[in-house]
């Protein structure tokens, strides 16, 4: 697999629709096109669990989790505060409509990282076929609270080619259970089959 280059992602995003926005400011290939990434900013939707009513997360029984996930709105002036050890979910301002010959990784930014923020926890594969909005994982490792903004460029995307295109896209999966997904989604472990 190869990593694709600024001039390859930007054909991307011009002829097949790889970064959009709905809502909010437009995409800017200008600032948002790195050398072999693309910046994604940070969405209005944040999820956060009221971890003071919960005993355990169960992962077979998501009933309880799902009663105590709550989600608010921030806008760019307003921002949201993570504090230290506080795990919270947020989404991409962009949708990604990954290609099925392709697949995508999602990256937190090192400024981000350098101020002990980790922007994009885990779950960082993007599938072929795949498009919505990218939840992510943002944790505080460090010592003080950090103000994060929508709008802000928070983490990066590498998009690679794949040996051949995908029999069954993700979209195409039975279980694709986080297709189309718009804001801070919850884990949805429910609708897994076992």
């Amino acid at each position: 697999m190869s990593i694709l280059s600024d001039k390859h992602l930007l054909k991307l995003v011009e002829d097949e629709k790889l970064v959009y926005t709905e809502k909010g400011p437009e995409f800017n290939p200008d600032l948002q096109i790195g050398p072999s990434s693309i910046d994604l900013r940070l969405g209005y939707e944040f999820g956060f669990l009221e971890t003071r009513k919960l005993k355990a997360i169960d992962t077979k029984n998501m009933d309880s989790f799902t009663e105590l996930q709550r989600k608010m709105t921030r806008t760019a002036e307003e921002g949201v505060v993570i504090h230290p050890g506080e795990f919270v979910i947020g989404t991409t301002l962009e949708t990604v409509k990954i290609p099925s010959d392709k697949v995508a990784r999602i990256e937190g930014r090192s400024s981000y990282a350098r101020l002990g923020l980790i922007p994009h926890a885990a779950g960082g594969f993007v599938d072929a076929g795949f498009e919505g909005q990218i939840t992510l994982e943002i944790q505080n490792l460090g010592n003080v609270p950090i103000t994060i903004y929508p709008e802000d460029r928070i983490c990066q995307m590498a998009v690679e080619n794949m040996t051949s295109k995908a029999d069954r896209p993700y979209g195409e999966k039975t279980d694709a259970k986080y297709m189309g997904q718009r804001g801070a989604t919850e884990a949805r472990l429910e609708k897994e089959k076992r």
